[in-house]
């Protein structure tokens, strides 16, 4: 059966509705997978089993009268511990919220459950969704499921590390900082990080506020594979209501042709943030299977602005919109502690601070180039249909748990700082890009590596398309051994 445990979403809808396997039957087999290896691997970190013993019950005496409720009708799925699902908490990592009970699903929650979909917990993530590692005080450590001395990612990281270890059949998480993204690419599954505000962020923020949509941050699905992708995005997309007046979801999609005729720039590396060599040859595959496919390739190919000017708009509108999360009396120690910098200190680390603590016209300033950056793109995507890069320099590496100011990374045998990390992911979170990340295989250590599939805003189908077509042409999900 644990072949059954690594299909798609898609497959396993499919197996319900051919009577192969019950949803209550189904759900038990995650159920047993989850005790068998989430004590080690700690993924799941809610548990919610009772009641999704109810619902598969349920959902079975639907489809035996003939009202399946959807195309995920009878999977079970969990979601990331960031949204709230009702009577479980939602702590974001933080001690200080392990009280946090929430009194309502989030509108994710509720559209996927609304396909079908049998939700029966909820998954790990770093402290205030913000390491590209998933632990906390509340839950402990989230592991690797190809190796347990590496990261997952995060702050997606229990979701992709549960969906890599065959423990559940979709997954949602968040992305402001590749937080989908980076996941994806060290569990070797698919992720999407959509349009911003393509979906409604309702239910997925800190306490008390259950409306508000963050700069940068959006929601989105994860998945073993890019059908997956396209039908959880379907579900969860389109406007809140005060938007729905007058807006209608009507998203371009891949042509019928596939990747046939499309014109694909690559977009390998940068001296703004180097990537090992094995990852640079796993971006360079992908554009050579694309241009194998009919796709014109081209690696030369950029857009009207450098790499340091949208990683520096992007690094003040990020910290800005991070800090806004602190809580007050952190944020008050933050301001105490600007206020005695040295004003010649022009370090990365005092940047970093006045940023988070950005007055509004300063914040307007960066908007501002932003928006120039978002034309830019536009312009770009009128001469190109996709962008291939990494979203990551390297494979997983091994759990680090110092403070940040401590942490390095190697990249070609090279000590690098460890959030230049996150300016692969920024370079499409800043514009609001949509941006759907692969897997193309293990490296020589039996570790995932994935890339990003970058394309126009609103052209989410198109990228998840270009994914479809790839993952045909071989690049998709292979499970960890130790999990077979």
């Amino acid at each position: 059966m644990s072949d059954l445990a690594f299909a798609s979403a898609t497959e396993l809808a499919a197996a319900i509705q051919r009577r192969d396997i019950s949803a209550v039957e189904l759900l038990k087999l995650y159920l047993a997978r989850v005790d068998e290896y989430n004590g080690a691997l700690n993924a799941i970190v809610v548990d919610i089993r009772d009641q999704a013993l109810e619902d598969a019950a349920a959902a079975d005496k639907a489809l035996a009268d003939g009202k399946a409720s959807g195309p995920l009708h009878g999977v079970p799925m969990t979601f990331k511990e960031s949204y709230n699902l009702t009577g479980t908490p939602t702590t974001w990592g933080n001690p200080d919220w392990k009280e946090n009970i929430a009194d309502e699903d989030a509108e994710a929650v509720k559209r996927l459950k609304e396909a079908g979909a049998i939700v029966f917990g909820k998954t790990n993530v770093p402290i205030s969704l913000a390491d590209f590692q998933s632990y906390n005080e509340v839950y402990g450590t989230t592991n690797n499921p190809y190796n347990h001395k590496r990261i997952p990612g995060g702050s997606s990281g229990g979701s992709a590390a549960a969906l890599a270890a065959g423990l559940t059949g979709l997954e949602a998480g968040s992305d402001i900082g590749g937080s989908i993204r980076n996941p994806a690419h060290f569990c070797g599954i698919f992720g999407h990080k959509p349009t911003h505000n393509l979906l409604w962020m309702r239910g997925h923020s800190p306490p008390g506020d259950i409306r508000s949509s963050s700069d940068i941050s959006v929601i989105g699905p994860m998945a073993r594979s890019a059908s997956d992708l396209d039908t959880a995005l379907r579900q969860m997309a389109g406007p809140d209501p005060i938007r729905a007046r007058g807006f209608k979801l009507d998203l371009p999609e891949l042509p019928a042709g596939g990747l046939k005729g499309l014109r694909v720039a690559v977009w390998s590396d940068d001296e703004q943030c180097p990537v090992d060599q094995e990852v640079r040859a796993r971006v360079e595959a992908v554009a050579q299977a694309c241009q194998s496919s009919g796709a014109d390739v081209n690696f030369d190919a950029r857009p009207e602005f450098s790499a340091a000017d949208t990683h520096e708009v992007y690094q003040n509108l990020l910290q800005a919109t991070m800090a806004a999360r602190m809580p007050d009396e952190n944020y008050e120690s933050l301001k105490r502690y600007v206020d005695q910098l040295d004003p010649e200190d022009q370090s990365e680390a005092a940047k970093v601070f006045r940023a988070q603590l950005s007055s509004f016209k300063t914040w307007k300033f960066y908007d501002e180039r932003r928006n120039h950056l978002r034309w830019q793109w536009h312009q770009f995507f009128n001469d190109y249909d996709l962008l291939l890069s990494p979203i990551m320099p390297t494979a997983a590496f091994e759990h680090d748990q110092r403070q940040f100011a401590e942490r390095t990374i190697r990249v070609n045998n090279e000590e690098r700082p460890y959030f230049d990390q996150v300016f692969w992911a920024g370079l499409t979170g800043v514009s609001y890009l949509p941006s759907t990340v692969i897997p193309t295989g293990l490296n020589g250590q039996g570790l995932p590596i994935g890339i990003q599939i970058i394309g126009p805003e609103y052209g989410d189908l198109i990228t998840i398309g270009a994914a479809r077509a790839l993952e045909a042409e071989g690049f998709r999900f292979e499970p960890p051994p130790a999990y077979l």
